[in-house]
């Protein structure tokens, strides 16, 4: 039975008059974990979850760190109305990001009940060059475009929209990000389908890295799974909490990997035919693969005292490392960070 989420009324009972939290980080985690978010409670929480916002602070403090944000997030752009005509004339790699950018936008399209659009384009362009420019670490890369869309859904300000977003790379860069930890995603992933399931494991080997082209699931970061933007939002606060573990979207991908399993080697799939299979793993419910992910969590953290006599190795460390990183809450969210 689908258990209800936080309301509106439930999440302002966490807090005191004056804004303060007056439940615990565990407390908060666990629910959202367990329950998930109203929709009618995301575009004030998801500023405590992405960092907006701390969860230490009072609402006049709010009110202050959103001005802040706000000026901050103008000045950005005055800064990049200037150096714009150096960009394009300068730098050849800005003009080809423009020129992604503008692609990927072209074929995004939304529209409401009554077919009006609901895709503030010029807005999403004008924050994905901005924030190319400004973060040098998280380049541009195709998929941005759809989870900026998100953002611009959740909240309604401009300058919410683009902090947000920054924010929300920061915490799950080493998730999503190709050149960050897309790469560190997939080597664990094929740690843990070793250790979980060998069977399956030695079916995947030699199968022109099957697993390793699985990396859209991490760079699109599973939004193209669900059966709604829901959904999405529902696993990427469960992520964004850092909970039940760090890495947790490893687990994620490895129990998505499972439901076609039995599929795959029935029918002794090759490479190709076990991606098409896989990209057809569409229309899921957020809800129940969070469980199953969590009752994955649950049997690989009993087990995990046996990784170091399976012997595996990988080019970039032992198994053993590999499953003991995912046994502890994700060290970005930890509560001595909430400041």
């Amino acid at each position: 039975m689908k258990k209800m989420p936080i309301d509106k009324a439930e999440w302002e009972g966490y807090f005191d008059e004056s804004g303060h939290l007056v439940k615990s980080w565990d407390f908060i985690s666990s629910n959202i974990l367990d329950r998930g978010l109203d929709p009618a409670v995301r575009s004030e929480a998801w500023k405590f979850l992405t960092g907006y916002y701390s969860w230490r602070s009072s609402h006049d403090e709010r009110l202050t760190v959103d001005s802040v944000r706000r000026k901050s997030y103008q000045a950005l752009c005055n800064m990049y109305d200037k150096i714009q005509p150096l960009l394009e004339t300068e730098h050849r790699d800005f003009m080809q990001v423009r020129s992604f950018i503008n692609s990927d936008l072209q074929r995004l399209y939304l529209r409401d009940a009554q077919g009006y659009a609901i895709v503030d384009k010029k807005q999403l362009e004008k924050i994905l060059l901005l924030s190319y420019v400004c973060n040098t670490d998280a380049e541009y890369q195709q998929g941005f475009h759809e989870m900026l869309l998100l953002f611009q859904l959740l909240v309604e300000k401009e300058h919410e929209v683009y902090w947000l977003f920054q924010f929300f790379l920061q915490k799950t860069e080493h998730s999503c990000v190709v050149n960050i930890g897309v790469g560190k995603n997939l080597i664990m992933l094929k740690a843990v389908i070793a250790f979980m399931d060998p069977i399956f494991a030695k079916h995947l080997e030699g199968k022109s890295r099957v697993v390793q082209s699985l990396f859209p699931w991490f760079c699109l970061f599973f939004q193209q799974v669900f059966k709604s933007f829901d959904d999405v939002w529902r696993l990427w606060e469960v992520f964004l909490m850092g909970m039940p573990c760090r890495n947790f979207q490893v687990i994620v991908a490895y129990t998505m990997l499972q439901s076609v399993r039995d599929q795959i080697l029935h029918e002794n799939m090759d490479g190709d035919d076990i991606l098409m299979v896989c990209g057809n793993i569409i229309d899921l419910d957020a809800d129940e693969l969070i469980s199953k992910a969590c009752s994955t969590y649950k049997l690989l953290m009993e087990h995990k005292d046996k990784v170091t006599d399976r012997g595996l190795c990988w080019q970039n460390g032992s198994a053993g490392r590999i499953i003991s990183s995912m046994s502890y809450p994700a060290p970005f969210l930890h509560r001595s960070q909430m400041s």
